[in-house]
């Protein structure tokens, strides 16, 4: 039976906030990271959710703790969630790698695979682990909805490589994952459906009010 698998960008972290490549390098969430793992939790609690599967790296594990915890499960890691290494850009914004090598830069843009940066992990490898972690997450929990809380770059590369679109242009196709925002697919061992994209979890924290009596 096909899964449901509910793919999440982690929260943000210190890196992301000030728009570095965060791949391997374990960075902590910011306070609006937290919140924003609050908010994905409250969000599976009304979904429904019947197991929990994180990365190993801690910003993963941080966002989907709240959710486990009010669904009473213990989340699943998996190694090869783990987000891609950046090699060269790890840790660097675009800014820093242009003035280095803003050919590096261009050829990334123009096409993630063929450009990959030194020393970095490229996407067909990294769509390899990910795209058979997830079918394994499918396999164990047939016709089962599992949460899945990961990294942006390799969901979107995961999601090129499931979606049969050439996964050196990721960028292209997906352009973002945001933070805590849930892209639904349905899994199964020849079959995969995109039932939604980057639905947001957050709840308002303000309700704005006009004029009732106009």
């Amino acid at each position: 039976m096909p899964s449901r698998l509910l793919l999440v960008r982690h929260g943000q972290t210190t890196w992301h906030a000030e728009n570095r490549y965060a791949g391997i390098t374990d960075v902590p969430l910011t306070e609006e990271g937290l919140a924003q793992a609050d908010d994905l939790g409250a969000w599976a609690v009304r979904r429904g959710v019947d197991a929990v599967v994180v990365s190993p790296l801690s910003r993963a594990r941080r966002t989907a703790r709240p959710a486990a915890e009010a669904l009473g499960l213990v989340p699943e890691v998996v190694e090869d969630l783990r987000e891609v290494d950046f090699g060269w850009g790890e840790g660097r914004t675009v800014q820093e790698m242009a003035a280095e090598d803003a050919e590096a830069v261009r050829r990334f843009r123009a096409d993630a695979e063929s450009g990959a940066f030194p020393g970095s992990e490229p996407p067909s490898k990294a769509a390899r682990r990910a795209t058979a972690a997830l079918h394994d997450v499918a396999v164990r929990h047939p016709g089962g909805t599992v949460l899945v809380v990961a990294h942006n770059t390799l969901l979107r590369i995961a999601l090129c490589a499931l979606l049969g679109v050439p996964v050196g242009r990721y960028r292209k196709v997906f352009p973002r994952l945001d933070n805590a925002a849930v892209t639904e697919i349905e899994l199964g061992a020849d079959h995969v459906a995109l039932l939604s994209l980057n639905v947001p979890t957050r709840i308002p924290r303000t309700v704005r009010t006009g004029d009732l009596s106009a």
